[in-house]
Parts: C-alpha cells; structure tokens; sequence
C-alpha cells in the first residue's frame, strides 16, 4: 500500500507553533493516564532520540506534577484531618482529580460545583466537614465557607504566592475569627494551599492509621502530610501572629 503526503516547500512561524501545540497536546495525553513514574520513563526514552522532548515534556508541569501530586494533596491532607469526614465539598472547574482522589476513601459523600459564589450562597448550612477549593477568596466567600462548614469542619483552598504577603495575610486574617487553626502547606513544585480548621490541627491529630489503608497513591503519605507544613524561618517571621499553628 502506498502512501502519498504533502510536504509544503516551506513551512510558517505560525505552523511550526501550530505543529508544536499538537505535539505537546498528544504527548499530554499519551502521559497523562499513566503514573508519574511511567511518565517519566517514557519521556527519558524520547529524550535519547531528540533531548528538545524533554524540554516541550516538562513546559507543563502539570504532566509530572499537577496530575497526582497536586490533586493528591489538596484532597487527602484535610480529609486525614478530620476525625470523622462524612461530606466533603469541591469547588473548582475542573475537579476530576479530586474526585478521584476522594474515591480513594470509603463512605465519604462528596459535592462538587463550580466556583461560583451563588452555587455556594446555595449549600446548606453547617453541612461539610472538609470543604475543598479552589476559588478565590474574599470575605463573602470565606464567610460561606465557614457558614457551610460543620462546627469541626475544616477547609483547604489554594492561595497566591506566599510572597503576596498584604492578599494572603488578608485572608488569614479573616479566617481567623473562624478557626483555631490556619497553615500553610506545599501541594507539589512551588505550589502552596492553606489548610484552615476550627478543630483539629494538621500534623497533630492526623489520622495515621487512615493514610496508611489509602490505595493507588503516587505521593501522598503520612510522612508527606506532616513535612508538607514546614516552612522556613522568613516565612514564619513575616506572618508571625497570623498563621495560626
């Protein structure tokens, strides 16, 4: 059988970043349902053929990172928290991941909606024991979590850069008329969460024998739970009084 294909004499700026695009996009899906490890071992292997592989590979982080770290640590961190976790929300736009993760625990109930203030206006009251986001926050919505969140609930929400001291501080301080708790946390690569709770405190009352019956995990372990929460000492300077731990 033969096969006849066009090349064009010369070939556009525009269609090299187009082909570029299309490459980076089939190489995500290749990777994306395999483990990191897998992942890893497939792009080391491209990389002898042509090293620019790896370069495009790791462009998005999210490849290697994001996929298991981030969603592993943003959903089991404050569900081996909590005591006793019945119903878990997740707000976010693309929560597949969470949901995976959260599948990963039994008899747990699991919300999802989208990061819309009216969609949380609508929760009932003191109905979650995790509430899970990644919406941005002001004290309309940081006042609706606590409002949704049980009397032990706690909450995990992405935040900007610890570097944004004036908008972090802001929501801490906030926070703080609502729980007795408020750290911070590293979820994979430069990226940080804040874990806030009214009860139970993260590296103290994690529930250890829960992180070890959790099956299918790439990262997240208990000893990963408990290191995730330390922080250097300019850190612990510039938010003195207000990270609460």
């Amino acid at each position: 059988m033969s096969v006849n294909i066009a090349i064009p004499m010369r070939i556009t700026p525009n269609e090299i970043r187009k082909l570029g695009q299309n490459f980076c996009s089939l190489l995500k899906s290749i990777l994306l349902p395999l483990t990191f490890y897998k992942s890893y071992a497939i792009i080391s292997l491209l990389s002898k053929i042509n090293p620019k592989v790896v370069k495009i590979a790791l462009r998005n982080k999210e490849i290697l990172m994001k996929e298991f770290i981030y969603n592993e640590m943003m959903v089991h961190v404050g569900v081996c928290t909590n005591k006793n976790p019945e119903n878990v929300l997740i707000i976010s736009e693309n929560a597949a991941g969470f949901v995976t993760e959260m599948q990963k625990h039994d008899g747990i109930s699991c919300d999802v909606i989208s990061p819309n203030i009216n969609l949380l206006r609508d929760a009932k009251d003191a109905t979650y024991d995790v509430v899970i986001t990644e919406m941005d926050a002001d004290a309309a919505v940081l006042a609706h979590y606590n409002r949704v969140l049980k009397e032990d609930g706690l909450l995990v929400t992405t935040i900007p850069s610890l570097d944004e001291t004036q908008e972090n501080k802001q929501i801490m301080e906030i926070l703080g008329k609502y729980t007795k708790v408020i750290m911070p946390f590293h979820v994979g690569g430069d990226k940080l969460s804040l874990l806030a709770s009214k009860e139970y405190h993260p590296t103290a009352d994690v529930i250890l024998h829960r992180t070890d019956m959790l099956d299918g995990l790439e990262y997240y372990n208990c000893d990963v739970h408990v290191g995730s929460f330390a922080m250097g000492n300019h850190i612990r300077k510039e938010y003195l009084g207000i990270i609460k731990n």
